[in-house]
């Protein structure tokens, strides 16, 4: 720049202090979709995903365990009980399995219920005590006064009170925590129900099994989008039967149902990832590399836990993550339009077109999944993952009709966008190129993780071959691989985001990150699917059932463990973008003039706001260590003092190990909570908005970089000693069988890395946009009463 200076410069004209209404230009055109036509469509959409979620249910619950009814079933339809995908039935007369596989199932389900009753008990406390300082920070802004003020952005216009705003921002909040809670309950419920019937349907082959962890997953992913959708949309009229004509005050109370939403998600993944990764590590460090016995082996104490953690945190957890990213990024959009020419001209069709953008998704997703349940048939291990991956393709190529065909008919040809004080002037075509370029950088994301993470490909087979020489060069490549893997997806993230932003500004980027999300049924099947995989592969193990089942589960896991990267990826990506969309509302809101990274105010929150994701991993992968801890010393404690536990003739206290992990991960998971939700308060108080803006762009640069690079790391050292167990091509038979050193060192990676994947990695994302939402829910605050210190001195 001519003053040689780096900086940010955010103009805010006088239209911010003058009376800012558009009316739209008869040249404009109006939206081909009429406002009760939008009004019908949305819930009725949600209304088809909520359906399809329960046909899909049906479906799975025909996989009956109980043996009685079992024996009567078999042999039906393509879908049902027939031997139409049959590579080998086995042991299917064997009742003693059926019980076996019903006995497990309740345990893992009754220890997962437990723990997440438990964790919303504390859970449900914060929220209390978090509603009522959202109450009181918002209320004081204009001291409970109950009079009318003068609109934000339009000051010869009057808006409701500030008091009204802090009571609706906190039912906001309220409803969406509890629908976040819902979300991951429901997750986790589906989940359990699903696991046994999946191990009982690989007996029949791998087709079956394949069909019954998909349509279970489908079960979460519909629910989830249909029901974040439907809450939003009641809430909307709702709020509005109060708001009336108001719809700057609606949409900025509306902003508190996305942060209900991720607060919730934070404390569900990092409470589920704490629990589940001390339990798998405490298993896999006592049971295969001190006592060389199988994954998932029922002599191992650890092993229930280990599968309810599957649950917790990869079910219950990531669903309150995704429908927290859908949340704010509607809420994103929803804040900015309502003071463009939507919002101004009360052009309801428009506005609502983030909500439109969500019901064509639904509408998309349950065409997609067709083509994995019944279009598409898996007869082999190895059309699995091209499977998956097909979903990806066709959801994408489908959803970029669909949002084609919502942008003509909900938007006028020609409209403004609010950008920083001035209205910036919108052709529909450039929203659809904002939406699809979100959808499209979502699918290169998606695709860069899987080559990252899948052992089909060199860079998880490098890091196989690299267990040769012991566990450092494991961990040593591992690394590299992760750092690697972060430079295409951010790429790809700049792209959408210039993209999206010289179309559209800030609304632009908000719809793009919807855009990453409108395929989130889709997603959240994809990636539910994983961990049912994983548990039905531990049940079979559990329950004795044979060695090629066991293969059929651990091939379905293994095409999982991508997935769930996957998953990640979409989620960390759409986080950035929801991030930076939040980021620009909060800027706004807070009437920041200029955002200079040279001000010693801004640097300063720069500096501090990137070490935030440093320190919240510290405090999450130390938690997942010392529970992990207290986890190996009751593994060896049982091994050791137990007689007849390794012969197979005494059973372990299974009880005890699941009581560690809820114990542990219950009280871990409050400081990094606090960290999170306390600091933007404290910033934005103690040191005005200027430095909290630092902050949220040092958390957003840093974070997605250690997110994107935990998450791959741990991904791939997990499919690199699945790739040596599977021993499918004589690559991986050189470097194996189970218990040779290089499997050994595998193990050791694959353990280090699952706090990366599992509990760091995925809540990063959650912190950089929970700090974002929260910021802008409090900015009215932080702009009358912020900066404290610096006031003084």
């Amino acid at each position: 720049m001519s003053s040689g200076k780096w900086e940010l410069r955010i103009h805010r004209s006088h239209c911010l202090r003058q009376h800012i209404a558009v009316t739209t230009d008869p040249g404009m055109g109006a939206a081909i979709l009429s406002d009760l036509t939008t009004e019908a469509l949305i819930p009725a959409t949600a209304v088809v995903g909520i359906a399809f979620a329960l046909v899909q249910w049906v479906l799975v619950s025909r996989v009956s365990l109980s043996p009685e009814k079992e024996a009567n079933g078999a042999g039906n339809d393509k879908n049902g009980d027939s031997g139409y995908l049959i590579d080998e039935e086995e042991g299917l007369n064997d009742h003693n399995v059926v019980v076996k596989c019903a006995e497990i199932q309740r345990a893992i389900s009754e220890g997962a219920t437990s723990f997440l009753f438990t964790e919303y008990q504390y859970v449900g406390i914060f929220m209390a005590i978090f509603a009522i300082l959202i109450f009181l920070f918002l209320g004081s802004v204009e001291g409970f006064s109950t009079k009318s003020q003068p609109c934000t952005y339009s000051k010869d216009k009057t808006c409701k009170p500030a008091l009204a705003n802090a009571i609706f921002s906190t039912l906001a909040f309220l409803l969406g925590g509890i629908t976040s809670v819902v979300s991951g309950f429901l997750g986790m419920k589906i989940a359990t129900y699903a696991n046994a019937r999946t191990t009982l349907e690989a007996r029949k082959g791998v087709g079956k099994a394949f069909i019954t962890a998909f349509r279970s997953g489908a079960v979460m992913g519909f629910l989830l989008a249909a029901n974040g959708l439907l809450v939003l949309f009641i809430s909307i009229n709702l709020f509005k039967l109060y708001y009336g004509d108001d719809w700057e005050g609606l949409f900025e109370a509306i902003t508190g149902y996305g942060l209900g939403g991720s607060s919730m998600a934070l404390f569900g993944r990092v409470g589920g990832g704490i629990y589940t990764k001390a339990a798998d590590v405490g298993a896999d460090l006592v049971g295969k590399v001190e006592r060389n016995i199988p994954e998932d082996d029922p002599r191992n104490p650890a092993v229930i836990a280990d599968n309810v953690g599957d649950n917790v945190g990869d079910i219950a957890g990531m669903g309150s993550d995704l429908f927290g990213s859908y949340a704010e990024s509607s809420c994103a959009a929803l804040v900015v339009a309502s003071i463009s020419s939507f919002g101004i001209n009360h052009d309801l069709t428009a506005m609502l077109y983030p909500l439109l953008i969500s019901s064509m998704g639904i509408i998309v997703c349950l065409i997609t999944t067709l083509f994995a349940t019944d279009f598409f048939e898996i007869k082999a291990v190895n059309e699995i993952e091209p499977s998956l991956k097909r979903q990806l393709i066709i959801s994408t190529i489908l959803m970029t009709g669909g949002i084609a065909i919502v942008t003509w008919v909900a938007l006028p040809s020609t409209f403004t966008i609010f950008n920083f004080g001035v209205q910036k002037t919108v052709k529909n075509w450039e929203l659809f190129f904002c939406v699809a370029i979100g959808l499209w950088a979502g699918l290169v994301i998606g695709f860069v993780t899987e080559y990252y993470t899948s052992n089909a490909y060199s860079p998880v087979q490098d890091v196989a071959d690299s267990c040769r020489t012991g566990a450092a060069t494991n961990v040593i490549f591992g690394l590299a691989l992760g750092y690697k893997s972060v430079i295409i997806p951010i790429f790809a993230i700049a792209a959408s985001i210039f993209v999206s932003f010289s179309f559209a500004a800030m609304y632009g980027i908000a719809v793009a990150a919807l855009g990453m999300l409108s395929t989130i049924a889709t997603g959240l099947a994809i990636d539910a699917y994983g961990p049912i995989s994983d548990n039905a592969g531990g049940i079979a193990e559990m329950a004795g059932m044979s060695h090629r089942i066991r293969e059929r589960t651990d091939a379905l896991d293994a095409a999982g463990n991508t997935t769930a990267a996957i998953g990640k990826g979409f989620a960390i990506g759409s986080a950035a973008l929801v991030s930076l969309a939040l980021f620009g509302a909060f800027v706004s809101r807070a009437a920041i003039s200029t955002v200079d990274v040279l001000t010693p105010k801004v640097f300063i929150g720069l500096l501090v706001g990137a070490m935030l994701p440093y320190w919240f991993s510290a405090m999450t992968m130390k938690s997942v260590g010392s529970a992990a801890l207290k986890m190996v010393e009751e593994v060896r404690r049982q091994f050791n003092t137990i007689p007849g536990l390794m012969e197979g003739t005494a059973k372990p206290d299974y009880t005890n190990c699941v009581k560690i992990s809820t114990d542990a991960s219950i009280k871990e998971m409050i400081p990094p909570g606090a960290l999170v939700m306390l600091t933007p308060l404290v910033v934005g108080t103690l040191f005005g908005v200027e430095t909290l803006s630092g902050v949220l762009a040092g958390s957003l640069v840093s974070g997605v970089q250690i997110a994107i690079s935990a998450s791959n790391t741990g991904g791939a050292w997990d499919n690199a000693k699945k790739y040596i167990e599977a021993g499918t091509s004589a690559h991986a038979r050189s470097l194996g069988p189970k218990g040779s050193d290089p499997h050994k060192a595998a193990v050791i990676g694959d353990t280090i890395g699952d706090p990366l994947k599992d509990t760091s990695g995925p809540s990063l994302n959650i912190l950089i946009k929970l700090m974002a939402v929260e910021s802008l829910v409090f900015a009215p605050f932080f702009a009358t009463h912020g900066g404290i210190l610096f006031k003084l001195f």
